[in-house]
C-alpha cells in the first residue's frame, strides 16, 4: 500500500531527490580522502586494523544516530521484536560483510582497479532489484544507464597504471563481493523499510554490523591506537557523515524505486576523485575526469528518464 504521506514528503521531490542523492554520494565520495588520512595518522597498515577502524567508525556513527533519534522523539529509540532479525541481517549485509571485503579487497589490490570494480555497485543494486522485487525489472533504459555510467567510472580510472597484474580472490574478488553486498543490501533496506523508521533501522544496523566488524579485526589482531585531537575530530567526522548519509538513503530508498535512486551511486567515485585532488592534492582534475562526470551524469539522466 503506498504511503499516503508521500504526497507531502520531501524525499518524493525530484528536485529534492536529486540534490539528496548528490548530497549523500558526494560525502560517501568524502570518505576516500579522510579514511586514506585516518590510515596515515594512526599508521594503520593491516587488513585487522583497517577493519576494527571501520569497526569503530560505524559504532560511533551507531551511538550518534541511536543519541540523535531518541532526543528527536523524546523517547528511546526502539524496534519491535519481530523486526529484529530482519533489522541484523541488514547490518551484516550492509555494514559487515560490505565493509570486511571492502577494505580486505583494498589491501591486495590497486586503488585503480578497486574504484573501479566497486563503482559497479549501482549497477548490482538494479540487478538485484530485478531478481528480488517484481515491480523493479531490468530493461534496456536501465541496461544503458548503467553501462554508460560504469563506462565513466572507468574512464575516471584509465589515467592511473593500476591495471596491470593479475586477478585474485583475495583482492578483485573480495571488492566484487563488497558490490554486490551493496547492491542486496540496498534491496533488502527498501523490503524492510516498512518495519521501522528510517532512523531506527540505520542506529541499529550500524550497531549490530559494527560489532561484528570490530570482533573480526581484533580477531585478526588488529590494533588502533595514538589517537591525537585532528584523528579523534576525523573518525568523528566519519562517523557523522555515515550517521547522515545512511538515514539520508534509507530514506530515499524507502519512497522510491530503488534503481532510480541507486544509479546515482556511480557519483561516488567520481566525488571521491575530485575531493582527492582538493584535499590532498592529488593531481587528477583532467579533461577525462570532467567526461567521466559527464557520462555518469548522463546514465542517471537515462535510468530516471520516463
Amino acid at each position: 500500500m503506498k504511503d499516503k504521506s508521500t504526497s507531502t514528503n520531501i524525499f518524493t521531490k525530484p528536485a529534492a531527490i536529486v540534490l539528496l542523492a548528490l548530497l549523500t554520494c558526494a560525502l560517501w565520495g568524502s570518505a576516500f580522502p579522510a579514511i586514506k588520512e585516518g590510515f596515515a595518522l594512526l599508521a594503520i597498515e593491516d587488513s585487522g586494523s583497517k577493519i576494527l577502524f571501520a569497526g569503530y567508525r560505524f559504532f560511533a556513527a551507531g551511538v550518534l544516530t541511536f543519541a540523535f533519534f531518541s532526543v528527536k522523539e523524546r523517547r528511546l529509540l526502539s524496534i519491535q521484536k519481530s523486526s529484529i532479525p530482519y533489522i541484523m541481517l541488514q547490518g551484516f549485509l550492509q555494514t559487515t560483510v560490505q565493509y570486511i571485503c571492502f577494505y580486505i579487497g583494498l589491501s591486495n589490490t590497486t586503488g585503480t582497479k578497486g574504484s573501479v570494480i566497486n563503482g559497479a555497485n549501482g549497477f548490482f543494486s538494479i540487478i538485484a532489484a530485478h531478481f528480488m522485487t517484481r515491480d523493479e525489472k531490468m530493461n534496456r533504459r536501465k541496461a544503458l544507464g548503467c553501462a554508460v555510467g560504469f563506462a565513466g567510472i572507468v574512464i575516471v580510472n584509465l589515467g592511473g597504471d593500476g591495471f596491470g597484474g593479475g586477478v585474485t580472490f583475495m583482492g578483485e574478488g573480495m571488492v566484487l563481493l563488497c558490490s554486490a553486498a551493496y547492491g542486496v543490501s540496498s534491496v533488502t533496506l527498501k523490503m524492510i523499510s516498512h518495519r521501522e523508521s528510517p532512523g531506527a533501522i540505520t542506529a541499529y544496523q550500524l550497531l549490530f554490523g559494527s560489532i561484528l566488524l570490530i570482533a573480526m579485526g581484533l580477531c585478526m589482531g588488529g590494533r588502533v591506537s595514538g589517537f591525537t585531537l585532528v584523528s579523534a575530530l576525523l573518525l568523528l567526522y566519519l562517523s557523522v557523515t555515515s550517521m547522515v548519509t545512511f538515514c539520508i538513503w534509507a530514506n530515499l530508498l524507502k519512497y522510491n524505486p530503488v534503481s532510480k535512486i541507486t544509479i546515482y551511486g556511480f557519483t561516488i567515485p567520481v566525488f571521491g576523485v575530485m575531493l582527492s585532488a582538493i584535499f590532498l592534492g592529488e593531481k587528477v582534475m583532467t579533461p577525462a575526469t570532467a567526461l567521466a562526470l559527464l557520462l555518469v551524469s548522463a546514465g542517471i539522466v537515462v535510468v530516471n528518464r520516463k
